[in-house]
């Protein structure tokens, strides 16, 4: 295990319309903002989304499954915001319901808001951590540098 400690800095309140692409517009305000480091929740429907939802088996690096919508859900989700290659990358798992067929995994590609989507993000301060990839796991974990 590995941890670093810091504090909340800026807290920012986002509204999402219609059309709009979640995971792209969040890349694009940290890359605005200058977010390092942050977490978020956030709440509201997604018209059309992919989901990475295990490994196929329990082996690592792991060859995902996927699965995915293009019908409106509702969603629900806590994620993270850290670089990778000098980038914001968006860590987000998400739980997307429609009717009784609940889905929830990782959340990639393509995000399409469905009406409204609130996201509350706080920047993490005092932490200088990135993502950087490890082949041996097949992803890349958050590394912490002092």
């Amino acid at each position: 295990m590995e941890y670093t400690k810091g504090s909340i800095g800026r807290v920012f309140v986002v509204r999402m319309d219609h059309g709009d692409d979640l995971l792209h517009e969040l890349e694009n305000l940290a890359r605005n903002e200058n977010i390092k480091a942050a977490m978020f929740v956030l709440l509201g429907a997604v018209k059309e989304a992919s989901l990475v939802v295990g490994p196929k088996e329990n082996k690592i690096p792991p060859e995902v499954q996927w699965a995915g919508f293009q019908d409106v859900h509702e969603v629900l989700g806590v994620g993270n915001i850290f670089s990778e290659n000098g980038q914001p990358k968006i860590h987000l798992h998400a739980a997307a319901g429609r009717g009784a067929e609940p889905k929830v995994g990782c959340m990639r590609g393509k995000s399409e808001i469905f009406m409204v989507a609130e996201v509350f993000i706080l920047e993490l301060t005092g932490i200088t951590a990135e993502r950087i990839f490890d082949a041996s796991r097949g992803f890349a974990p958050v590394r912490f540098s002092k």
